[in-house]
């Protein structure tokens, strides 16, 4: 039976230890973290594997057959390097890292490996990613108009952008990669950000709310928000709208896609209302469809089968394409700094 650890033991690390509980074919066989109280914690709930404050020390003993890498933005790169050399197959948290030099130096050695990777954008294995993707395929897009609005999380090291990356590369980054999954890659971006809005917040250092402008290879033009500044969820619908030029779909992450335009029954010809202004709006119901799976789950099983079969062609995001994803997220940050539009340069 092969053998899974883990290296950091704090909350996402506790989101995957829940789903591999409930695995029969693999083996919990190491936990590694700083703070050995936590390691040890993860012993007793999976009720078995050994606790490591050392991350070295637990693959010389327990010689895992595969790694969950579960660390904060900052902490990437040592841990890479060294899984890589011993060549184990590694699941690895986003965001790979902040920085695109070493994300590009672990994605080579990589390659050179052959090894099994995948980075945890679950949102890629919701069922109506399906729906979105026919909807896109079948409907040229012109605009993408992504929104997310959240709070500040409770964890220390988020609320300091040099160590987190900001909310655009440690949280807004499973939607942005939605986006780039569905349009294709973006050519060149523009992002302004403010701050001042969230004054209760001890420790606090990063940009409440930022938008940028974005043009695809495709040609479509995107407009992309995210604020770390509402306090409740009636501050902003946040979703993703693909719009066609006679319909479009709003994509709620891990929720539901909403589909307007499709039914001719919706309001008059064409589905369409016109106002006084000469602007339309759909008429009628949209067409609802709701996510029917667990995408966290699967995204972790995807891996977890990958390595025991040899075959890893079912993972939805392998480290390589991680870091396209990377490479977009970071250039918002580099026009935030700027002031200017920035290329997106693919490496």
């Amino acid at each position: 039976m092969k053998k899974l650890a883990i290296i950091g033991c704090g909350g996402i690390g506790t989101y995957h230890l829940e789903h591999f509980i409930e695995y029969t074919d693999i083996e919990l066989a190491g936990f590694c973290d700083l703070i050995p109280e936590r390691a040890q914690s993860f012993v007793e709930k999976a009720g078995c594997g050994q606790a490591f404050t050392d991350f070295r020390v637990m693959y010389d003993t327990v010689k895992p057959d595969m790694v969950f890498i579960c660390v904060p933005p900052y902490c990437h790169g040592d841990i890479e390097f060294e899984t890589i050399r011993r060549g184990i197959p590694m699941f690895v948290e986003k965001p790979v890292a902040l920085d695109l030099e070493l994300a590009y130096q672990i994605r080579n050695e990589i390659q050179k490996k052959r090894l099994i990777t995948a980075v945890g954008l679950q949102c890629r294995y919701a069922s109506i990613v399906d729906d979105t993707r026919d909807f896109v395929n079948k409907h040229r897009v012109t605009f993408v108009d992504m929104v997310r609005m959240g709070g500040v999380p409770g964890v220390e090291w988020w609320r300091d952008k040099k160590r987190s990356g900001g909310q655009i590369v440690e949280q807004t980054i499973h939607n942005i990669d939605m986006v780039r999954y569905m349009i294709g890659e973006p050519v060149e971006v523009y992002t302004m950000a403010a701050r001042g809005f969230v004054t209760d917040v001890v420790n606090y250092d990063t940009d409440d709310v930022s938008t940028t402008t974005v043009r695809f290879e495709c040609g479509a033009l995107g407009s992309l928000s995210t604020g770390c500044y509402a306090t409740t969820g009636e501050a902003f619908d946040s979703r993703i709208t693909f719009s066609a030029r006679d319909c479009r779909l709003d994509h709620y992450i891990l929720d539901t896609v909403n589909i307007y335009g499709l039914a001719d029954e919706q309001a008059g010809e064409n589905g369409l209302v016109f106002k006084g202004d000469g602007t339309m709006q759909a008429g009628g119901s949209a067409v609802t469809i709701k996510d029917k799976v667990d995408a966290g789950r699967i995204c972790d099983r995807t891996f977890v089968d990958a390595v025991l079969t040899g075959d890893p062609s079912a993972i939805r995001s392998p480290y390589a394409d991680a870091v396209r994803t990377m490479e977009f997220v970071m250039a918002m940050n580099k026009s935030i700094e700027t002031g200017m539009p920035v290329k997106v340069i693919h490496n």
